[in-house]
């Protein structure tokens, strides 16, 4: 099995690793550009009522566009491969994010962020010791969750150009050429998400956990 070159080991564990690396890093950077904007869209802490709306819109809109869509339109941009897969889940992730974070934002508890205000602090300091520790939990919770369902999201915009295991797998569809090399993909897709989903899971339940203790522990100062 292992030395069968026909099951081209190399290149299908290569691929899978291309998979991994777009889903985070397509996460990460959108998750990036989402969190400042988060805070202008949140109609709670935005300077402006209009700028909310429109980039609420803009969210709404980025989010609309289905992430084969964005692959379709990267993979003619920039060509088959792995940027335009981790280009795709970028700008989903825009909007997926930014309207998670922004309407984590509007359900705080204004009173830490009222707390911080009383001292005189300026709006980056209340924003850090007001706003930042109620919803860095959930942020980070609501990142890990994408990141489990982009690691499948993923393999499926592979199919369409956009580079990873998903491409090799429409190959080995399409010629008919090897079907237990094609199950043999298949059944790591599977394992990988498993493993993803498992590591999400807990890490988001231990994110909840602290989330709990701090609420309480807010509580109980109150």
């Amino acid at each position: 099995f292992w030395n069968n070159a026909q099951w081209q080991h190399g290149d299908v564990w290569t691929k899978l690793l291309q998979t991994i690396v777009m889903a985070f890093l397509g996460t990460l950077l959108g998750g990036i550009v989402a969190f400042p904007l988060a805070f202008f869209a949140a109609r709670n802490i935005t300077p402006s009522g209009v700028l909310s709306q429109v980039l609420k819109r803009f969210f709404d809109f980025m989010r609309s566009v289905d992430m084969l869509i964005w692959a379709l339109f990267f993979t003619r941009a920039f060509g088959p491969g792995p940027l335009a897969g981790s280009a795709a889940i970028f700008f989903t992730e825009i909007g997926t994010l930014g309207k998670t974070y922004s309407e984590a934002l509007e359900n705080i508890d204004d009173k830490p962020r009222e707390g911080v205000l009383s001292t005189g602090a300026n709006e980056i300091l209340v924003q850090r010791y007001g706003v930042l520790p109620e919803v860095v939990p959930v942020f980070i919770s609501q990142t890990l969750y994408q990141w489990e369902s982009n690691t499948r999201g993923a393999t499926i915009i592979g199919a369409v150009g956009a580079g990873g295991i998903g491409l090799k797998l429409w190959e080995a569809m399409r010629t008919n050429s090897n079907w237990a090399n094609v199950f043999y993909m298949v059944l790591l897709i599977l394992l990988v998400v498993f493993i993803f989903d498992n590591i999400s899971n807990v890490l988001r339940r231990r994110l909840s956990r602290t989330l709990h203790d701090y609420n309480r522990l807010q509580a109980e100062q109150g």
